[in-house]
């Protein structure tokens, strides 16, 4: 399957996959190769650069991508990418799927704004870089799994374009739980390599008074009182160290425990709702799929597929 043969969606721009499916590929691009999607896309993109460089932008922030750069972008915001200005090439892993609940915590260190993630490469060099080829590369014979019959090999690609979408349950779930160690190898190398820099503790205190009840009734002016600073003094602190604003960063916990509801209750979606912090269950209902890529009855009904 080639690029040109990826399913649309509704956004106009560049064609991306639609909610739910798990697609992923290997490019190697030449100077001019871009992707323009005005709206996004439905789902989660992740990519991983090999060689060459990538040049990356989600609303208003902007990256370049060398080799062992993992770069995220969050549906629903303005995305474009492609070759590096004065790069020769960019030979670059990439996935669109939905994204697991445990993998926000992973990213969230990382967020630069507008729904961009970017866990850099081990600057000294000593980044598992071998096994996250191996995994992308397993994912990529995953998804390639047959219903029946004997799974593909995980040789490298030969070709310069290698694209394949995940058919049938199995095949999904295997490739989603390569994804998910190349994001777990990558942020936990990263994670490491930042602890000198540490977040000031009224910031962390805010985070856990969050992840301790996301569906209280947080406000920037409670948050900030819990910490003894002013709203706007609070605000601005938060959104510089972490990349995200308070309300963000707890509109995204609370769409976090109403996915582990979904998974594990028989609570319906209006009682989830509420007891993920959502007064309106129509409002819940449009930014869970928003963010999710499915609607909470259809993530409960095809469990963790597509992830939260």
């Amino acid at each position: 399957m080639t690029a040109d043969g990826l399913p649309g969606t509704a956004a106009p721009g560049d064609p991306g996959p639609p909610p739910g499916l798990v697609v992923v590929g290997r490019y190697d691009e030449l100077p001019g190769y871009a992707v323009h999607r005005p709206r996004g896309a439905d789902s989660w993109l992740f990519t991983w650069t090999v060689g060459g460089r990538g040049s990356l932008s989600q609303g208003r922030t902007e990256t370049h991508a060398g080799a062992g750069d993992l770069v995220v972008l969050a549906p629903g915001a303005p995305h474009r990418y492609g070759v590096g200005r004065g790069a020769a090439h960019w030979e670059f892993w990439w996935a669109h799927c939905g994204a697991r609940p445990a993998w926000s915590a992973w990213l969230g260190p990382h967020g630069r704004g507008d729904g961009m993630y970017v866990v850099p490469a081990d600057p000294a060099g000593d980044g598992p870089h071998a096994r996250v080829e191996a995994a992308f590369r397993r994912m990529l014979a995953d998804a390639r799994r047959p219903r029946t019959g004997t799974p593909p090999g995980t040789d490298p690609p030969d070709d310069r374009v290698a694209v394949a979408v995940a058919h049938g349950t199995t095949a999904r779930e295997l490739a989603l739980c390569a994804l998910e160690e190349v994001v777990l190898l990558t942020a936990g190398t990263a994670r490491r390599a930042r602890t000198g820099t540490e977040v000031d503790p009224r910031v962390r205190r805010a985070q856990e008074l969050i992840a301790a009840d996301p569906g209280a009734p947080h406000t920037v002016r409670s948050l900030a009182g819990e910490v003894s600073l002013s709203p706007s003094r609070f605000a601005h602190l938060f959104t510089r160290q972490l990349g995200r604003s308070p309300m963000r960063a707890l509109r995204e916990a609370r769409l976090q425990h109403a996915a582990r509801l979904l998974e594990s209750t028989d609570l319906s979606v209006e009682r989830v709702a509420a007891a993920s912090g959502f007064a309106s269950p129509f409002h819940f209902n449009r930014v869970f799929r928003q963010r999710y890529g499915t609607p909470p009855g259809a993530y409960r009904a095809v469990g963790p597929m597509v992830g939260a």
